[in-house]
């Protein structure tokens, strides 16, 4: 009888491959190395990783399918450990771990690792806020007009249409103060902050 691709395989087979019957373990790669290559090439990207990790998933498969339980289809038995093994494999590949304190080898002799302090305090808080503090007194500075538009927009964060329905003006004209008020705040800002 011809094996369809679609179905599963059948538990005779099995048998026969824990019988030790080659024949049978043959019947089971033929019927799974391709789909299972490509699962696994969807998750490493690589084909001679994808191809050596098909071969791991069947090595892993055969020494354990004494624990196949035939209540389950046995392409989803295989598929993951197929897909347990790629997992464990992509994090040993993520995970290149470092010792924190020893020197990093370069062309020019060794380099001592520096690491910034994440958990004092550092001077960006008062940056921000002096930055913030500039772009509002900047703000105090413009025109009415440009003034009310810009913090309705920014500090009330209204949208544009809002503002023209609560100013009673056209939208192009709400538009166009923003726009103005913006230009305005770059070039009295220009120099005076980091960006």
């Amino acid at each position: 009888m011809a094996y369809s691709p679609k179905k599963n395989i059948d538990s005779s087979v099995i048998a026969s491959a824990l019988a030790g019957d080659q024949e049978a373990y043959t019947q089971i790669l033929d019927r799974y190395r391709g789909p299972l290559y490509h699962m696994l090439y969807k998750m490493v990207h690589n084909k001679e990783e994808a191809e050596d990790l098909t071969q791991e998933a069947f090595m892993k498969a055969f020494r354990a399918l004494s624990s196949f339980n035939e209540e389950y289809a046995f392409s989803t038995w295989l598929y993951k450990i197929a897909a347990n093994n790629c997992i464990d494999y992509l994090r040993k590949k993520r995970l290149q771990t470092f010792s924190y304190n020893k020197p990093v080898p370069s062309k020019d002799g060794e380099v001592q690792r520096e690491y910034p302090d994440e958990e004092e305090a550092t001077d960006k808080n008062m940056l921000a806020i002096e930055k913030t503090r500039m772009i509002n007194l900047a703000i105090e500075d413009l025109p009415a007009k440009y003034k009310q538009a810009i913090e309705l927009r920014h500090k009330e964060e209204m949208s544009y249409e809002d503002i023209a329905e609560m100013l009673d003006i056209p939208l192009g004209t709400v538009k166009a103060r923003i726009f103005r008020a913006r230009e305005m705040l770059k070039r009295r800002l220009k120099g005076k902050i980091l960006p």
